[in-house]
């Protein structure tokens, strides 16, 4: 039953994982969490038991589809906006997340703050062996909202991946990994930003139908690996009628397969 305290206008609750874990997010403001989420958070191998940040959390859609999936994972939900934190904090509390809430804590920062500052916000070098990141992709030039919170979560500030990726490195582990979605345009600044820090990357491009171009990319690297760079076949969410989900993408949006088939 859902607390009296997570109901209201401003809120809703929504089941995840066909019901695994629930999510407590803004109706009408702010980021509401869908398939990006859930995608990202495959591309963790069902295998991870370690610590896990998920940068940019929100109300912590794709720290929790990794802890519902990897039963030994310890998901922290980086969020820097207040409100946004709070929804995970409710999140958290909410009784249908109780077999999760033990490995899941929130820090409430600003990914993008370098050195002590990060430190001092709960962001320790080398204290993750794993980081996840959605962050805003969009441009300020793109079709743009009149909600400020929901402008921080989608609209991208010059540098950005070079900022999340720098701080990523920072406080994931030699050898640690790295899982970030966005869109097929932001490729080549990714990857200018990975260089030096992550290699072995591995990109699985998103496609809606397989007549369609990609509306997403997924890369996932290792901190401090030099191994080439590899491009996986496609995750074809739709086939070329309907809108049902294709089985593929049904499994990987319910947690019962990770992206990369590991």
């Amino acid at each position: 039953m859902t607390p009296a305290s997570e109901r209201g206008p401003e809120h809703s609750i929504d089941a995840f994982h066909r019901g695994d874990f629930w999510l407590v997010q803004p109706r009408n403001s702010g980021h509401r969490a869908g398939m990006d989420a859930l995608i990202l958070a495959a591309a963790v191998p069902t295998s991870f038991s370690g610590r896990l940040a998920d940068f940019g959390a929100g109300a912590g859609a794709a720290g929790l589809a990794v802890g519902s999936r990897c039963a030994d994972a310890r998901i922290v939900l980086v969020e820097q906006s207040q409100e946004m934190a709070r929804y995970a904090q409710l999140t958290i509390s909410h009784s249908g997340n109780e077999h999760l809430a033990e490995r899941i804590s929130i820090v409430e920062a600003d990914v993008t703050l370098a050195g002590k500052a990060r430190t001092a916000a709960g962001l320790a070098d080398n204290s993750f062996d794993f980081v996840i990141m959605n962050p805003p992709f969009n441009a300020a030039i793109d079709r743009s909202t009149p909600d400020p919170l929901r402008k921080q979560a989608h609209v991208k500030n010059d540098g950005l991946f070079e900022n999340w990726l720098r701080s990523a490195a920072a406080v994931t582990r030699p050898r640690g990994g790295l899982a970030v979605i966005s869109r097929p345009e932001s490729l080549a600044e990714i990857l200018a930003a990975l260089d030096g820090r992550f290699g072995s990357a591995q990109i699985m491009p998103i496609h809606p139908r397989p007549d369609r171009p990609a509306i997403r990319i997924v890369l996932r690297a290792r901190l401090g690996a030099r191994g080439a760079l590899t491009l996986h076949p496609p995750l074809y969410l739709h086939d070329s009628t309907g809108n049902r989900l294709c089985a593929r993408a049904e499994a990987v949006s319910n947690g019962k397969t990770s992206l990369f088939g590991d």
